[in-house]
């Protein structure tokens, strides 16, 4: 690999941050997406937060996405036949964040929950909940990569975006253009 500005050899020093952390401090300064998964289990409903999201294709219509590990909400998501993929907006930062923490309030009447006819979850105030289901699932580690056919959307209202960056939700105001 040669640098573009100086056309010198760059070289690659193992020395410096690696692995986990190397990927850590890359992805906490990479601004992500936020979105919230739910599903319904027999125990009720469950549902995490994931930055992860990200479209796969057209044929089939695909998402995919990861979470931490198999169990809790994870684990109902993963078991579920179907399941609501919600890309947030501005409006749902503390929604967000209550299903970011483990113990938090989740499905409170306050933060405006429903059902939809098929069962899961849904978040009206969302301005899309794309209705999913697992095509593929890989294990990586204590990681599972989630691949799922998108059967179907509800759209909402949109609002100014929301991205995860640096361990917090910011809000992307609009682009003025010239």
């Amino acid at each position: 690999m040669t640098s573009a500005a100086h056309g010198i050899p760059v070289q690659f020093d193992a020395s410096g941050v690696s692995g986990a952390d190397a990927l850590k401090q890359a992805f906490r300064e990479h601004p992500a997406g936020v979105s919230l998964i739910t599903a319904m289990t027999e125990d009720g409903p469950v549902g995490l937060t994931a930055s992860s999201v990200a479209s796969v294709g057209i044929d089939p219509p695909a998402i995919a996405f990861s979470v931490t590990r198999a169990t809790g909400s994870a684990g109902g998501i993963l078991g579920a036949d179907t399941h609501l993929v919600h890309l947030l907006d501005s409006r749902h930062a503390d929604v967000a964040q209550s299903f970011a923490v483990s113990g938090s309030e989740r499905f409170t009447a306050e933060q405006g929950w429903d059902r939809l006819t098929t069962g899961e979850p849904y978040l009206p105030a969302s301005r899309v909940a794309l209705r999913c289901r697992p095509l593929h699932t890989l294990g990586v580690g204590s990681s599972v990569v989630v691949v799922s056919e998108v059967l179907g959307a509800v759209f909402g209202d949109a609002a100014d975006p929301m991205v995860y960056h640096d361990r917090r939700f910011h809000t992307l105001p609009p682009v003025e253009h010239a």
